[in-house]
């Protein structure tokens, strides 16, 4: 596929609304007049230096071989890039918990964009706003909370989990997510929360984009849509970049890119509809699409187990207790009694939902078995605390947390990343 290539004009455009924006946060800066949230000054280790933790959502690993990409070349040129495995299920939260915390699914509880806990007797799902802001789902130990607990200070621009208090901590500066907030605007956010005095100035942020994501779902992977998202946010990226130029802050400031997965064409031909083999109303259904979760009462378990394994060539059934090992759920309360796989480019749903809707299966889809290539994402890592020009051929979503806490001279909380990986991506000491 061609590559396509930016306009010059919005280019021009963007970086003249971008040199307002650096001149008053320096102005900003130099009056010590600015004030982000309800953090105090005066309570954290003095500031050394930063890292912004992007996240692309639905960046698949070839999307720039699509598009033009100069900000995310300029920092593989600078750093080390290569692909990112996700975590299983290849959906939103588990994995950006995973990135997050170092820890597999099974261990901080975050089995899915839509769960079950027993002991709560509640349900969590990823729309529910109450649901999200509540810390008791988010186990293990954000990389947020490791800086704050540290005595330095975050400040997350949306991050799955940040908006809840976890263990008692938030990030000194947070927002609530909300996806008509322009990508400009939380670039400049970024941009005014490093150009704080250094008291006050964060040593970790974070920095989220859905535009792939949702240009993927909606038309296609392949689409002109998600080509045209995918030139958009590296737009944003050349924002951020051209900022910290602006602030004196490029020596200082880390940035690692990482996408939470990938995407696959789906098609109407390809779909397991499963009420055609078991009643839908008795499986407590968790959650369709890309796999499929079920939490029948324990009655209905083994009779919806067998109803269903084998019945379509393209689905794989699992109970709780034996699902392959690497996808990491097994041993968590919150693992559903029965998870069912697809093959890439299939979808499961019901047939009352599916005809409720125009063309419910023309867009893009993701879930799959984090062994399929279409689900691996990107991995960027770009800035004084790594390596230059090194190329990694896979990095393990749940390896990200150790080297964000190296990064910035952090000791991290248990996790289940292999410190090994770390040696060819972190700058050696020194140097």
């Amino acid at each position: 596929m061609a590559r396509h290539r930016p306009t010059n004009l919005a280019m021009l455009v963007n970086r003249a609304k971008l040199a307002i924006v650096t001149f008053a946060v320096i102005v900003c800066t130099s009056l010590m007049s600015c004030r982000v949230g309800d953090h105090e000054s005066g309570s954290a280790t003095s500031w050394k230096h930063a890292t912004i933790l992007v996240s692309l959502d639905g960046f698949r690993w070839d999307y720039r071989d699509m598009v033009v990409t100069p900000a995310l070349d300029q920092l593989t040129r600078r750093g080390v890039a290569g692909n990112l495995r996700p975590a299983f299920p290849t959906k939103t939260f588990t994995v950006h918990h995973t990135i997050a915390t170092g820890l597999h699914p099974n261990h901080h509880g975050v089995v899915g964009n839509s769960m079950y806990d027993p002991v709560f007797d509640a349900r969590f799902k990823m729309g529910d706003e109450a649901a999200v802001s509540d810390g008791r789902w988010w186990g293990g130990e954000p990389i947020w909370v490791t800086a704050e607990n540290a005595g330095l200070i975050a400040a997350t621009y949306f991050w799955p989990g940040s908006e809840a208090e976890i263990d008692g901590v938030r990030p000194s500066y947070w927002k609530s997510y909300d996806r008509e907030v322009a990508g400009e605007d939380r670039v400049d956010q970024i941009l005014e929360w490093l150009g704080l005095p250094p008291a006050r100035r964060p040593s970790f942020l974070t920095l989220y984009f859905s535009d792939v994501d949702r240009a993927g779902h909606s038309f296609g992977p392949e689409s002109d849509e998600t080509i045209e998202a995918v030139r958009r946010v590296d737009q944003y990226l050349s924002r951020l970049i051209t900022g910290l130029e602006s602030l004196g802050l490029t020596d200082s400031v880390n940035i690692v890119i990482t996408s939470d997965h990938g995407m696959s064409q789906l098609a109407g031909d390809r779909v397991v509809y499963i009420d055609d083999y078991i009643d839908v109303s008795r499986a407590g259904v968790l959650s369709l699409g890309q796999y499929v979760a079920l939490w029948p009462d324990s009655a209905d378990i083994e009779s919806t187990y067998e109803a269903l394994d084998g019945a379509h060539p393209d689905l794989t059934i699992f109970r709780r207790g034996s699902i392959p090992e690497r996808f990491h759920l097994d041993g968590s309360r919150r693992t559903p009694p029965i998870i069912g796989v697809v093959e890439e480019g299939w979808s499961v749903s019901t047939r009352s939902w599916a005809e409720d809707r125009e063309a419910p299966f023309s867009g893009g889809g993701h879930g799959y078995d984090n062994k399929v290539p279409n689900m691996s994402g990107i991995f960027i890592a770009s800035g004084p605390g790594f390596a230059s020009g090194v190329l990694v051929q896979t990095l393990d979503a749940v390896d990200v947390y150790n080297l964000l806490a190296a990064s910035i001279d952090l000791e991290p909380a248990p996790n289940d990343g292999n410190v090994s990986v770390l040696a060819r991506i972190l700058k050696p000491i020194g140097r």
